[in-house]
């Protein structure tokens, strides 16, 4: 009598046949987190873009209407992140009369990984910038609507409304 011998494990062709399955899954599903990651990251910029334009109003409240000013590019960040008089120029904390900080800190365009401002005229969206930024503040001279805008990936295209 001989001794049959069980045998276990796959074959070739089962392991190949499970690998092409998987490979087809992964083709199909990998394209729709690329595309959740996109729309997670311009969710978060409009999301800092509005919480920005809330900020920006307020300090145009208790800065007797005026903007924060937006000339060389950092000083937007500055007025926005240290403490201001009501004429604008920043502070220490203890000076009487001294607004607290608007942010805790310069917020990063998460589509364009950046945080620099640029200032534009009349922002009218959809609109393409000239010059490429993280975020887009319509300051005019201190006569614009003082709503700030995020860019996409290119730092050209005005992201939402």
């Amino acid at each position: 009598m001989y001794a049959t011998r069980l045998k276990k494990g796959f074959t070739l062709i089962e392991i190949l046949i499970v690998v092409i399955i998987l490979g087809i899954l992964a083709a199909i599903v990998i394209p729709q987190f690329a595309n959740a990651s996109t729309a997670a990251k311009t969710s978060s910029v409009l999301s800092t873009a509005q919480t920005l334009r809330s900020q920006v109003a307020l300090y145009r409240l208790q800065h007797n209407d005026q903007l924060p000013k937006c000339t060389t590019g950092t000083d937007f960040w500055t007025a926005m992140t240290n403490y201001t008089l009501a004429d604008g120029t920043t502070t220490s904390a203890g000076t009487a009369g001294a607004i607290p900080p608007y942010m805790q800190s310069v917020p990063n365009n998460a589509l364009y990984g950046g945080s620099t401002i640029t200032t534009v005229n009349g922002v009218v969206y959809p609109q393409t910038l000239t010059t490429a930024t993280a975020w887009a503040y319509d300051y005019n001279g201190g006569t614009g609507s003082g709503r700030v805008y995020g860019t996409g990936t290119d730092g050209l295209t005005i992201v939402g409304p």
